[in-house]
């Protein structure tokens, strides 16, 4: 069958790697890709009209390429499309999709509404208080600081989609009215920073899980899903030590060998079980993946976030784990047959460092040549999966995508940076300790001009 893959990071290219693995899969299609796609055995790039996918204009011409190409099947990688209401455009088409509609999708794209879904279906969270006002929001701060001298600190998060920019976590009170009055009056995150919810701190290990769901009206009773993916960890601070600003994901391992089976069967009873309770409740049709970003302390489980997806970078984790056939689940999942499904795992663990550019997260150089040691990477079983590089079309002419040169082919000068997360490092081992040598051996194979990443992934 041929698969439309849409989405451009590195976990669209994790998710193409995978896909292309099934004996099921003649092609996959990823709109619009990067370069680590355009490369990859079976993949082709596709330019999508209108640029963003989560542009109607770029969703109508979606659904006219998969109906020219004969796609019979389409998994959305990033938030944004979903949030849009991708999957009930392709849905109204006819089209199988892997992903929850609009209303679904609010679970990430509105912070306000999820904290009210966790609160009206009794799963574990942090407490927490809506603002719209931005009064409101700094009568909290004072209330909270007081004239305490030792005080926790507080969480602030912009109720909308804000690129990994809407979340502050601050012990200073002048820090906190700063936060809200950039958000909330001076536009900083644009309408996403609005309405705002502040939240307790809670302290513990923050654990990733990645699950497929089926959920909804049309489902048989009895048959709504959520089954999980091995536990999973994103280092979030750009420096070792978990020290400086915050980023995207600076690297992923997985599994996580902290994630006791007495934490395990908490977050089942106090926060899968709820949420899968809480969407046949509330009648939301969910057929896709979804992300609990959790908070741990004691085996006791918090929930921070839903994603509406998978997560970047522990998809370029958990994946390399998965025995199943990634294109058999996906249409077990848009066929509403999650239910007879069984997923597999590999045993052993993955360690997944990012490689970023020089400046990120802030302003960051960009057009830089890549030089990969393809060989070395081979030789120790590891895999690079491109996030932010493009091809260098003063190198490669012709039509993008058409080579089957597998994924970067060739020693280097194919690849030349584009984003601030460039690429992550793969690589699997028999124990952390294995996977994660491997691991930093494949990532010293890989050069860029200003390239920097964090040497503790996965350290204990």
């Amino acid at each position: 069958m041929k698969v439309l893959v849409i989405g451009s990071g590195g976990r669209e290219h994790a998710m193409a790697w995978k896909l292309a693995q099934s004996s099921l899969v003649e092609r996959v299609y990823v709109a619009p890709g990067n370069g680590g796609t355009a490369l990859e055995p079976k993949c082709r790039n596709v330019a999508v009209s209108g640029s963003d996918p989560a542009n109607p204009a770029a969703q109508t011409f979606l659904v006219d390429f998969a109906r020219k190409e004969g796609i019979e099947l389409t998994v959305v990688g990033p938030e944004a499309p979903l949030a849009a209401g991708i999957a009930d455009t392709f849905t109204a088409a006819g089209l199988p999709i892997v992903g929850p509609t609009g209303d679904a999708a609010r679970l990430e794209s509105r912070k306000a509404f999820a904290k009210q879904f966790m609160a009206a279906h009794g799963v574990r969270t942090a407490k927490s208080n809506t603002v719209t006002t931005l009064k409101a929001g700094l009568d909290l701060v004072t209330e909270h600081f007081g004239s305490r001298a030792q005080v926790r600190p507080l969480v602030i998060k912009a109720d909308g989609l804000a690129a990994g920019k809407g979340v502050v976590i601050t012990d200073r009170a002048d820090e906190a009215e700063t936060t809200l009055r950039d958000f909330m009056e001076g536009k900083a995150l644009g309408d996403a920073g609005t309405t705002v919810v502040i939240e307790e701190f809670l302290e513990g290990k923050e654990i990733s899980i990645l699950a497929a769901v089926q959920a909804g009206p049309d489902l048989a009773p009895g048959t709504a899903r959520i089954i999980p993916f091995l536990p999973a960890r994103d280092h979030k601070r750009r420096y070792d030590g978990s020290q400086g600003p915050n980023t995207g994901g600076m690297g992923a391992i997985a599994p996580v060998s902290d994630f006791t089976a007495g934490a395990a069967a908490d977050f089942t009873q106090h926060i899968l079980e709820p949420t899968l309770r809480g969407l046949e409740a509330e009648g939301l049709r969910y057929k896709g993946f979804i992300f609990f970003g959790l908070m741990v302390y004691e085996d006791r489980c918090y929930l921070l976030e839903y994603n509406v997806r998978l997560g970047d970078p522990e998809t370029q984790a958990v994946l390399p784990l998965m025995a199943s056939d990634f294109a058999e689940l996906c249409q077990h999942i848009a066929k509403g047959s999650l239910h007879q499904y069984t997923l597999q795992w590999k045993s052993g663990h993955v360690c997944a460092p990012v490689a970023v550019a020089e400046g990120y997260p802030g302003s960051y150089r960009k057009g830089d040549p890549i030089r990969i040691d393809r060989k070395r990477i081979t030789a120790l079983g590891a895999q690079v999966f491109i996030a932010g590089a493009n091809l260098d079309q003063n190198i490669l002419s012709g039509e993008t995508g058409s080579k089957e040169t597998g994924s970067g082919g060739t020693e280097g000068g194919l690849l030349r940076t584009s984003g601030g997360r460039v690429l992550a490092v793969s690589a699997q081992g028999d124990t952390p300790e294995a996977a994660r040598a491997r691991a930093y051996q494949a990532m010293e194979t890989v050069q860029f001009t200003g390239m920097g990443y964090r040497r503790d992934i996965g350290a204990s």
